[in-house]
């Protein structure tokens, strides 16, 4: 194709009535991509076809005017009709008829999309991001959305410098984020330059032993979720259930009556006005009413805000290795209570994740070790999805650089991703200090004490796509290690500059940070990779660190006008049609399965790179996120996927995989092991719904309402 793009035409009138320049070389592109999708495509022909329709429209306003967009794809359509290219002209005309119907469906959301976005991420943004009147009427762009949020950010460099440009920080911000290179949690896509203000994405609070202590942690949730956040929480304090209450000689009711209480509140809260509010729980193994606990979710639908994880620690894992007993402390006392058998409890555990997924496992002890400032608290808790570990009462803010934008022509642009990453940096350090904090208690060690950030990934499954390298290889690996060394390493450096700008977190004193040699740096941690729920579907990404879920899948999420969303891998896309395999039947049978591994039409060399969850074994899905887990401050989200066949002793040996491999945690997921699934593909012509696999094991409510992790 000849790269000569002008005409006599000079300018195009586009369908919101602006006026742009003309060039020839989009139509030709246009043309060439319909003549590929039928397996006719030619490019010298499709810049011959072109050029024919060039001169029809010259002819056409030789004595002056400006054609539309309308008028253009007319004469395209008659040219293509004209010529004998029937089948190309028909493709076309579909393609035409997509796009009128994606404007009409647009249109019927109320959104003026200035940034002519996927639908699906229209949707999401209208659904839970655009800002509303009083009526409810959107009153917002999602340009004007991106806009708002970088100028809210970029004018906090105006604390530490009166001279900074901040105007050309909010474009470099803006610029990152509309062209989807890295995206913040949801709760700063909500609320940055609203009265609400709230930023950050991620809390931990403290469950003392009272009354009173409990039921003021409640109503610090429930400001918290209601400003968007979501909440972990250890109930380890807690006395076991039986035990005495000598303020008044009654018996406590122990620690699931209490997050039964906890999951009640949360179901009357949305978060932000938007979501239901998301909780984390956790235990630790030695608590006496560690059983009880560990059944808690048994029975689906209780418990339904809450994920719950065992604290597990090193002499427990000893025990289980050892086939020994162990011994369970009253929290109250600090006192033996009873032994039991820690292969018994163990058993216990990957019975009722083999059952529904839950619960997780967080090794705790391994949690401290790494934790950059013991001097200031103990972590017994994180997020909802567990990649932030906390301390009570500190928040953390988290952002996702999209990997799949960081490779040009087949290879990582390590130049465009430290950039990305010294600008992420920068941006996620601002938030910390442009956020209203909904307790004073979280601003003081957030704002001033520790100034946490967790810089992560999404898109990387994408990347490896585009990298030509299949998600289950030691070459993945490989890429996974070297992609987040490189982020920790340019983050790092970035912290410490800006720490000699601004100064670095009040407890650097007594970190690890200083123990290391580090003269300062601003925050003590940067990294997380967090499981980038909605931020991906907006950003048109492959989720987090996971591998591709399906080729075509429908995603449920209630807040939507179909309430469902059929996502297509826009690169499987592009590559049938390039390598000529692509047809509408093809489409239709993919949509009916989770794997292409088994539809012949497609090349093997294509199969062997779109591999999805159900095609990669439970142990390539955990050393993918040990690889990760070597240079991450706090920890990684990631689903262990499973076979609906998967055996008790498959999950066993994935916990204990992850624990040699140096995890901080694990969550898996069974197919078909919860009868409600957020993740699904069509069976069949007549639409069946068939439900194959959830991508994280969390409560429905949390993917469908509270994404707040990234999210």
């Amino acid at each position: 194709m000849t790269s000569e793009s002008q005409s006599g035409l000079s300018t195009v009138r586009k369908r919101d009535g602006r006026i742009v320049p003309f060039d020839r070389l989009k139509i030709a592109n246009a043309i060439y991509k319909a003549a590929k999708s039928v397996n006719e495509g030619d490019l010298n022909v499709a810049d011959e076809l072109s050029l024919k329709v060039v001169k029809v429209l010259e002819e056409k306003y030789k004595n002056g005017g400006i054609p539309t967009v309308e008028e253009i794809q007319d004469v395209v359509e008659t040219t293509l009709i004209n010529d004998g290219y029937a089948k190309v002209a028909k493709a076309y005309i579909l393609y035409r008829q997509k796009r009128a119907e994606l404007r009409r469906a647009k249109a019927l959301l109320g959104v003026e999309d200035d940034l002519k976005l996927p639908i699906n991420a229209v949707t999401i943004l209208a659904a839970r991001y655009l800002r509303r009147d009083e009526n409810r009427r959107l009153i917002e762009t999602p340009r004007q959305l991106f806009m708002r949020v970088a100028k809210t950010v970029a004018e906090v460099d105006l604390l530490y410098n009166p001279s900074a440009k901040v105007e050309e920080t909010a474009k470099e911000f803006f610029d990152m984020m509309v062209n989807f290179e890295f995206l913040p949690n949801s709760p700063t896509l909500m609320n940055a330059g609203t009265e609400l203000g709230q930023l950050s994405a991620c809390f931990v609070l403290p469950v003392e032993d009272s009354i009173d202590g409990i039921f003021t942690t409640l109503k610090h949730a429930a400001l918290i979720h209601k400003s968007g956040g979501g909440t972990g929480f250890s109930f380890s304090r807690l006395r076991p259930k039986g035990d005495v209450v000598k303020t008044t000689g009654g018996i406590a009711s122990g620690p699931i009556s209490f997050m039964t209480v906890f999951d009640a509140a949360t179901n009357a809260i949305k978060q932000g006005g938007k979501r239901r509010g998301a909780n984390m729980g956790v235990l630790r193994v030695d608590h006496p009413d560690i059983l009880e606990f560990i059944t808690a979710k048994e029975k689906e639908g209780r418990l339904s805000n809450f994920n719950i994880s065992v604290a597990i620690t090193d002499r427990f894992m000893d025990a289980v290795i050892n086939g020994e007993d162990y011994d369970l402390i009253n929290p109250r006392t600090g006192q033996a209570v009873q032994r039991l058998n820690a292969r018994v409890v163990w058993n216990l555990i990957i019975a009722m994740a083999w059952k529904n997924g839950e619960p997780g496992v967080l090794f705790i002890d391994r949690i401290n070790a790494m934790h950059t400032v013991p001097h200031v608290g103990t972590i017994e808790a994180t997020n909802p999805c567990g990649e932030q570990p906390l301390i009570p009462y500190e928040s953390c803010n988290l952002g996702s650089i999209n990997l799949a934008k960081m490779v040009v022509d087949g290879r990582i642009d390590w130049d465009k991703l430290r950039n990305t990453v010294e600008k992420a940096v920068h941006f996620l350090d601002n938030v910390i200090d442009a956020n209203k904090y909904p307790l004073p208690e979280i601003e003081k060690i957030t704002r001033f004490g520790n100034r946490k950030i967790g810089l992560g990934v999404m898109g990387f499954a994408d990347m490896l796509i585009e990298l030509g390298v299949p998600y289950n290889s030691k070459p993945a690996l490989k890429i996974a290690e070297q992609v987040m060394r490189f982020i920790e390493e340019v983050a790092v450096n970035t912290s410490v500059k800006l720490a000699e700008e601004r100064g670095s977190f009040a407890n650097f004193k007594g970190s690890l940070w200083e123990k290391r040699g580090f003269k300062c740096i601003r925050n003590a941690t940067l990294t997380t990779i967090a499981p980038t729920g909605t931020i991906s579907e907006i950003a048109g990404c492959s989720n987090g660190i996971e591998p591709l879920f399906a080729i075509v899948y429908t995603k449920a999420v209630r807040e939507t006008l179909g309430e469902n969303l059929t996502i297509v891998n826009p690169l499987f896309e592009n590559v049938a049609i390039e390598e000529g395999f692509y047809s509408e039947e093809l489409m239709k049978k993919i949509a009916s399965s989770t794997s292409i591994q088994h539809i012949e039409e497609i090349p093997e060399h294509v199969r062997r790179i779109f591999v999805t969850a159900h095609d990669i074994s439970p142990e390539w899905h955990v050393r993918m996120q040990a690889a990760f887990q070597k240079y991450v401050d706090n920890a990684v989200s990631k689903t262990i996927n499973f076979p609906h066949d998967a055996s008790m002793n498959d999950i066993e040996q994935a916990y204990l995989l992850a624990y040699r491999l140096g995890c901080k945690g694990l969550t898996v997921y069974r197919d078909r092991s919860r009868s409600v699934q957020v993740l699904t593909t069509k069976k069949g012509e007549e639409g069946e719904q068939t439900e194959l696999l959830n991508m994280g094991a969390k409560p429905i409510e949390y993917y469908v309402h509270c994404e707040s992790c990234e999210l």
